[in-house]
């Protein structure tokens, strides 16, 4: 595809020879699930948002537009089993696309705009894709009913194939352009879920992506080749907010295979005929920075002056009651204090891009996650209108949140790399490990001083004074934040699952050059932590179950209690421990809709190392769409979450990273994941998010059973080998 494709109009972007393209206008079905998702639609979202979904070839295929980007998640699979089984389609015929950048057609209904996050997918997409497959399916019966000269009503569906009492019979790919002339019907029925044969089912719908992935012929980004195409790689300021004060290319043009150095925004452009000259004429390259405007504290730093903030008070996030008095009064304050360092997201695939111009248009390829914003930033650095550029999305090798940027930093800089060179040469951005760490937008660095009260083995007082960085503040999206309260920073802290008559959550906004962003579980991947190794503490100093004890204080969150009863069962629970030198802790967080409760069984191993054995997990999310992906995502998520509470930190000395790569970036070995045992309970309320609710409890279930083994929880986040 080359850019005189651009000016494809929509019709023809989606039509097929003799198919049926079912196009939609339905009322919001999603809201957003966390403080990631409503950060695009500080306003509420639109009322209404047109799509076109499903398009059925001659050749009896089903290809459902899929408006989230696929990054391994499942959505390819999970919106086209919603297709499939409202159309009662085959399987087999089942295909599955990323749709096209376009956000009055695909916007995400929890969003505003076209994106993937917030665990949203599922959940703004199940009535939506239903209504699509639906829809589909009765323009295919009127077909065929006008065809056969029967009512619409006696004809019945079943694996593809359209049947009446008569014997005639025919599949979809043969009524699909007669469908195509019809009047798509102004509302159709959908399934009783009784009758439901693949959503909810396992072993019905094998994930679509899994074989290009398996034989190499799925495409990503560095995949790409096209002729004439440059790799460029960018040399970027050692120190956040330092810039080019000026750079010599003497050497690194005479490095064979580079085209070209030139300066763009974000530092200095390396052009090159490969990945390998480019590496190497960077490597060559002299660049003198300024860096009176960059960041040079260092972790160490910035945690005192986080340890001293949290003394102070700070701007009520949440409160209740008057735990301010009881503190005062209270013969026996009990506390703890969590530090938690910034972290890289480190996707297996780093962040790439391509992009090709003329001067007039432009066409750019990459693994986009808010295909929206992308879009707009491109058009906006080539001095383009919206309507001549096409953002193509690609299947992305992992994100846990980088992909998702406000700021669309990558895109900018693709696009600042392609103007710099010119028009009529394509380019390929490429970025290696040790820029993906060292370049920023980690989850932020956060504090949380915890103090509580105990009186007759009830907590009586809580409060928590939380201190980080916002990466809201100074963006789009400041609007989020109301009476100084970033409400991303404290989901999960601000109010509790549990009842505690005296409560109170402060907040502690810092200013740090370091840029952030969301990370898998957002919020929640600290204050998950800091709640749930706090009140276990505090049970456990009550002489407290931490079980039962967490079920005493659940009162209204049902939800939540049936997830704990239902790893407990799971787990055979009878008890902390330890026995046999092992011992049991518990973890249980509500994130994005979800319920999830865990309970992780830790040894104490060689040098003192937490070993974790065995993980339970019970997940209430709603309808379960896809069981099988329902548990990958949990397992990936527990093996997440574990990797890094055990060896993830990114430590800044002087304003400079220090981990540039998995040498010393740890991840969790294949030999250290632990077997996983997960419960999905059954519920008919619709579903909610599972790509990240799997991220949270893994820490605080690991500590909590550490603080069983005679160890102190872990205060400051890695567990093992944490340099701050």
């Amino acid at each position: 595809m080359t850019a005189h494709d651009i000016s494809l109009s929509r019709r023809n972007l989606l039509k097929g020879a003799g198919a049926l393209v079912i196009g939609l206008s339905l009322p919001q079905a999603g809201r957003a699930q966390s403080g990631a998702a409503q950060v695009f639609s500080p306003g509420g979202a639109a009322a209404f948002a047109p799509n076109a979904f499903v398009r059925i070839a001659a050749d009896d295929t089903v290809t459902v537009l899929v408006k989230h980007i696929e990054f391994g998640q499942g959505p390819f699979t999970g919106l086209a089993t919603l297709v499939a089984e409202e159309l009662d389609a085959d399987w087999g015929q089942m295909r599955a696309e990323h749709a096209p950048a376009d956000a009055k057609l695909y916007a995400n209904l929890a969003f505003g705009i076209q994106g993937t996050g917030g665990s949203t997918a599922i959940a703004n997409s199940f009535e939506q894709m239903r209504r699509a497959g639906a829809t589909a399916r009765a323009m295919l019966v009127q077909a065929a009913a006008q065809a056969w000269k029967v009512p619409a009503a006696e004809i019945t569906v079943e694996r593809g194939v359209l049947k009446h009492a008569s014997g005639k019979q025919g599949r979809f790919g043969e009524f699909a352009e007669a469908a195509s002339r019809l009047q798509a019907p102004a509302e159709v029925p959908l399934k009783d879920p009784a009758r439901f044969k693949l959503i909810g089912k396992d072993g019905t719908t094998p994930r679509l992506d899994s074989l290009g992935k398996s034989t190499g012929k799925a495409q990503f980004t560095i995949d790409i080749r096209t002729p004439d195409m440059l790799t460029v790689v960018v040399a970027r300021p050692p120190r956040f907010g330092g810039k080019v004060a000026s750079f010599d290319a003497t050497e690194a043009r005479k490095v064979k295979g580079v085209v070209d150095v030139r300066q763009i925004p974000s530092g200095v452009a390396v052009y090159a005929t490969g990945t390998w000259p480019a590496l190497k004429g960077r490597e060559a390259l002299k660049v003198a920075w300024d860096e009176s405007g960059a960041e040079t504290r260092g972790s160490r730093e910035l945690i005192a002056e986080y340890r001293r903030l949290a003394r102070t008070e700070g701007t009520v996030a949440g409160r209740h009651g008057d735990a301010e008095a009881v503190l005062a009064r209270a013969d026996k304050v009990i506390e703890a204090e969590f530090v938690f360092p910034y972290l890289a997201h480190a996707p297996m695939e780093p962040l790439d891009g391509y992009l090709e111009w003329n001067g007039q248009g432009a066409l750019a390829r990459l693994g986009s996650q808010l295909q929206t914003i992308d879009h707009q930033v491109i058009a906006k650095v080539l001095g383009l209108g919206p309507e001549k550029v096409r953002v193509e999305t690609l299947l992305g090798g992992g994100s846990f949140g980088r992909r998702a940027q406000p700021t669309s930093e990558l895109a900018a800089e693709l696009a600042e790399a392609a103007k710099a060179i010119g028009p009529n040469r394509p380019v390929k951005l490429v970025r290696t490990r040790e820029d993906d760490l060292s370049g920023g937008y980690y989850r932020p660095l956060f504090l949380h001083r915890m103090r509580g009260v105990l009186k007759d083995g009830r907590i009586t007082a809580w409060s928590a004074a939380i201190v980080g960085q916002s990466f809201l503040k100074g963006s789009p999206f400041e609007a989020m934040i109301k009476d100084g309260v970033d409400p991303v920073m404290v989901e999960g802290a601000s109010e509790l699952p549990y009842e505690i008559a005296d409560f109170r959550c402060d907040l502690h906004t810092v200013d740090v050059g370091v840029p952030t962003l969301w990370w898998r579980s957002v919020g929640h991947t600290h204050t998950g932590y800091a709640v749930e190794c706090f009140v276990d503490r505090l049970l456990q100093e009550a002489g407290q179950d931490p079980v039962a004890g967490r079920l005493a204080l659940m009162g209204k969150q049902q939800r939540l209690a049936t997830v704990l009863k239902a790893v407990a069962d799971l787990a055979k629970w009878n008890g902390p421990g330890p026995v046999g030198g092992r011992a049991r802790g518990v973890g249980v967080v509500e994130s994005f809709g979800s319920y999830v409760a865990q309970i992780a069984e830790v040894s104490l191993g060689e040098g003192g190392e937490p070993k974790v054995h065995k993980v339970w997990c019970a997940i209430d999310c709603g309808v379960a769409v896809n069981p099988d992906i329902i548990r990958a995502q949990i397992e990936g998520g527990i093996g997440f979450g574990l990797g890094h509470v055990l060896y993830g930190e990114l430590t800044l000395d002087q304003g400079r990273p220090v981990q540039t790569n998995f040498d010393s970036y740890r991840s969790l070995r294949i030999n250290e994941m632990p077997e996983i045992e997960v419960a999905i309970v059954p519920s008919s309320e619709k579903p909610t998010g599972v790509g990240e609710p799997g991220v949270p409890p893994i820490g605080p279930a690991v500590a909590n059973a550490l603080a069983r083994l005679g160890r102190e929880r872990p205060l400051s986040l890695p567990m093992v080998g944490g340099s701050v």
